[in-house]
């Protein structure tokens, strides 16, 4: 698909978004906060934390894009009236070959930190639709380029798409960002935003600008979340396999606070808790915000997931519906949180929502 006239790919800079039909809005972003949800493959997932008794700070409601007034820096609507800015896509080091795809080393700029990564391309003629994927949580002082998608990697280059699995900023050779974590991490959903506007800036030729992609696990759906309602239109279709919950103060309560983390004490400090300020929860969650989403969303959870209960799936599910988005929720009885025997059925359903909305 074709950028708007109002899109400026010029290292590029993105000043809006097309919607899907008639219809034209603005963008930005968010993260969420979850520790303890890890990436797929070969990693393990964690131990379960108790479920938060909680009552939620808010219900899933709609409102309008916010308006120009400042917003806290802190929020949805900040990183909504932000200028985002993706370029200088870098191929490096070619770290495998295969009869499918080759794997380079790469790095990019986003809003001006360069975010290192790992890039799988295609064997054969381009261009080719991209997907940009987004990890579940690794510690970032043992986390390694690439880290947390192996088998969705692999799969999916194999299927005919360039993939850009991004590192994060704080991960591998990323550069550092000091006040990512006290601000509910909403740096890693810039740093996907980035991902999308440096493929659509890089000129290479086996890349198809027009038709991307965003796929997301545990953590990393959260960070998918967060795109959609903060950069509507910039991408095409996304998926997301057992994710956080879209409320960051419930993945507070669900792996921070029981392991006694000591960031809970310094973002209730700087931001308050939810008791204590509810405005601020209301808006850094996309629930708030599920009304901007335009793109086709897929969710995929395991009935049997004890490190982000499928309850959070339902609850997007449910949101999504009521504000009368497209997704679709895939429950997969007896699988966990990584996936294990069911694994190659749900990339099958990946691949053939990907095919409908990128081809």
């Amino acid at each position: 698909m074709r950028l708007p006239a109002f899109w400026t790919v010029h290292g590029a800079t993105m000043d809006g978004m097309r919607l899907r039909g008639t219809a034209w809005a603005t963008a930005g972003m968010l993260l969420a906060v979850a520790i303890g949800c890890t990436g797929g493959g070969s990693e393990g997932a964690p131990e379960a934390s108790p479920t938060s008794t909680r009552a939620p700070s808010e219900q899933p409601r709609t409102t309008p894009a916010p308006a120009s007034t400042p917003a806290d820096p802190v929020s949805l609507p900040a990183l909504m009236q932000r200028k985002h800015t993706g370029s200088g896509l870098r191929l490096g080091a070619v770290l495998d070959r295969t009869s499918a795809y080759t794997r380079y080393a790469v790095t990019y700029e986003a809003n001006g930190l360069t975010i290192s990564g790992i890039m799988n391309i295609p064997e054969g003629k381009g261009p080719f639709p991209a997907l940009v994927l987004a990890h579940g949580y690794i510690d970032p002082d043992v986390y390694f380029s690439g880290q947390g998608l192996p088998r969705e990697q692999d799969r999916l280059a194999r299927s005919g798409y360039v993939v850009l699995h991004t590192d994060y900023r704080n991960h591998a050779r990323s550069d550092d960002d000091p006040d990512n974590d006290v601000g509910l991490r909403l740096g890693y959903t810039e740093d996907v935003i980035g991902a999308a506007l440096a493929l659509r800036d890089s000129g290479r030729p086996e890349i198809d600008g027009d038709r991307i992609g965003l796929f997301g696990r545990s953590m990393g759906g959260g960070v998918v979340y967060n795109t959609l309602v903060v950069a509507p239109g910039l991408f095409d279709a996304a998926v997301v396999y057992a994710p956080v919950s879209a409320r960051p103060e419930e993945n507070i309560d669900h792996f921070q606070r029981p392991e006694g983390d000591p960031l809970v004490t310094e973002i209730e400090e700087k931001h308050g808790t939810p008791e204590e300020n509810p405005a601020f929860w209301r808006a850094v969650s996309p629930l708030t915000y599920v009304d901007r989403v335009t793109e086709p969303l897929l969710i995929q959870h395991g009935t049997a997931d004890d490190t982000c209960p499928l309850t959070w799936s339902r609850q997007v599910a449910a949101a999504f519906e009521k504000a009368g988005r497209d997704v679709e929720l895939r429950a997969h009885a007896g699988e966990g949180h990584t996936f294990g025997p069911r694994w190659p059925a749900s990339m099958a359903t990946t691949e053939a929502f990907f095919a409908r909305h990128l081809r």
